[in-house]
Parts: C-alpha cells; structure tokens; sequence
C-alpha cells in the first residue's frame, strides 16, 4: 500500500506538550478484548476522553459493549449501560429525560450532565434507525455516536446499510454472478441535516484531535447532535491490523469518506482539503473485502465519489446557517 502522506497543518497541534490537549485520564480502560487494531476502540477512548466525566454511555449491543464487559469484569469508568440492538436512541432520550427531572427534583447538582448514546453501522442506520430519527427529532438534549465500520462485524461480517457498494461480506459475497454488495452506503449524515440538528459531523480516529474537537462541540450542544466515525475493522475489511490509521486517511485523501461538519445548517471542512485527492483505488487496494473488484468496476466506483465530493463543495461553498438567513430576512 502506497504510504499515506499527512499534512503538516493536520500535526502542528502536536508541537504543544501533550497534556495541554488531550487529558490523561482514562475513562475506557485497556485491557479489554477488542481486536489487534480496531480503530473503534480508539475512537471510543478518544471519545470519553473528550467527553470527561459527567457522562453518561448508552451503549447498543455492538463490538464494543461484547469487548468491553464480559462479567465480572468492565473496561468503562464512566456510567455505562448496554442495550439492545435497536434502542439505544430510545434508552439515551430516557436517560437524558430522567438527568432532567432528577436536576428539577434537586437531587443532582445543576451542572450539566450529558446524556451519550453509541452504536455501530448496524444499530444505528438499520435496526436502530427509527430510534435515532425520533429521537432526534424530538430534540432532546442528547449526542448521538455512530462509529461506522461499514457491517455487523460482531455477529459475521454481514451486509448493513453502511456497506460499501461491491465490499465482500459474509451476506453478500463476492461471485462469478454477484460480485459483492449490490447497494451504495446509505448517506446518514444527510439524513441527519435534514432532522434539522444543530450540530452534525463526520470524523475518524485518524484524525484524533479533530474528533475529539467535534465531540466536545457536540457536547456543548443544548439539544440533539450527531457524530458519525468512520473506523477500520482490520478483520471484517480484511485489512492488516496496523494500517487502521492508514486506511481511515486514505478514505479522506481519496474523498470516500469527506471529514466535514454542519452547524446550525452550514457546512465546512475541518481538515485542510486534498489539493489533488487519490484515487479510490489506493484505499480500496489495501482491503481484502475489495480484492475482486475490477478496473472496470472501480472506475464505477471513482465517478460516484466524484459526484458526492462535488455535490458536498458546492455546499461548503453556498451554503448559509438558519441564523444567517433569518437575519438576511429581516433586511
């Protein structure tokens, strides 16, 4: 795989002492049974480190809750609680409406505690979708994570909404007849724009201090808000375990998966844009989920993320904020 070059914009931050900018608590503590390489372990942990400690995780059955807590034993220091599959958009609304009522009550301070739901691809664009949209759409004061390694890697490696067209899965193999996943990823982020949220983004671990920056953002958001995270799965992409980092800069520099936010309904980049973004090929090479696709078929694959990139700078570029039309209006 053709090494990854990083911007020097991206690192300066880094010339500071660490401690300045990512605290050295832990609140995902090591020693829990996550694959070699998963880069959804270490978004989790940046994660919580952004987020501090008045939290509360409402976790979906997922990787993470199955690495994280088999009994008797957590890697959580924060308070967590594992539910079901489908409703953990649900069980976080209620955890954020019993922080409510318990501060009205007086019974906890009145400093605010923030109400945390996370799930995979799965649990959070298939079975736990209409969970998230009504929550959402309710506007509670809630922040929703998905950390997107693009199938149901826990149970085998099946089909999601969040897999790649032609990616190879347990549920959709690559054949002489059907080469792969026939569909293209569903795309969340839109959905979540048009919600209406006030603050919507997309990060990965390979850019920690952007994401940690998104989620404290979120955090601060008086109301719903949205993260999704791209993260590697060395074993479900078929993927060496030390090429996380890599692939998740090869899926931005290639334009697979644009790192961008929209707040209050503007979009903006975070990252200092690709003068000349890479070929899909050069992040599609180092997987073994794509080891069948064709030239031909790659060529399919490079137009439609030049259509998507094009279609997301043209809104960086026109876009406005509900603010600023409303106050374009009263001119």
């Amino acid at each position: 795989m053709t090494t990854s070059t990083i911007s020097p914009k991206i690192i300066e931050n880094f010339d500071l002492y660490a401690p300045k900018l990512v605290s050295k608590e832990e609140f995902f503590s090591p020693g829990h049974r996550a694959c070699q390489g998963c880069a959804e372990a270490l978004a989790i942990r940046l994660m919580c480190k952004a987020l501090g400690r008045d939290t509360v995780i409402t976790n979906a059955t997922g990787c993470m809750e199955v690495i994280s807590s088999l009994y008797p034993t957590t890697a959580w220091n924060l308070p967590w609680i594992h539910v079901a599959f489908p409703n953990a958009a649900s069980v976080g609304s209620g955890v954020e409406a019993g922080l409510k009522a318990l501060r009205r009550k007086g019974r906890i301070p009145d400093k605010r505690v923030k109400s945390v739901a996370i799930g995979g691809d799965g649990g959070t664009m298939d079975i736990g979708f209409q969970a998230l949209s009504g929550a959402m759409e309710r506007g509670h004061d809630l922040l929703y994570v998905c950390f997107d390694n693009e199938a149901y890697m826990n149970t085998g490696i099946q089909r999601s909404s969040g897999t790649p067209f032609l990616a190879a899965t347990t549920t959709a193999p690559a054949g002489k007849v059907i080469p792969g996943n026939q569909v293209w990823k569903k795309n969340v982020m839109e959905i979540m724009v048009a919600h209406n949220l006030p603050y919507v983004a997309t990060a990965s671990p390979a850019y920690p201090i952007d994401f940690m920056n998104k989620v404290k953002k979120a955090r601060e958001v008086n109301g719903p808000a949205y993260v999704h995270c791209l993260v590697t799965c060395p074993t479900g992409w078929r993927s060496p375990s030390d090429t996380a980092i890599q692939l998740g800069r090869l899926a931005w520099e290639t334009g697979v998966f644009p790192i961008y936010e929209v707040e209050d309904g503007k979009y903006r980049y975070t990252l200092p844009v690709p003068e000349k973004r890479r070929p899909v090929e050069d992040y599609m090479k180092g997987q073994g989920r794509f080891r069948h696709v064709t030239p031909d078929q790659i060529k399919v694959i490079q137009e439609r993320v030049d259509v998507e990139w094009e279609a997301l700078r043209l809104k960086v570029e026109n876009s406005q904020s509900r603010t600023e039309i409303r106050e374009r209006l009263k001119k």
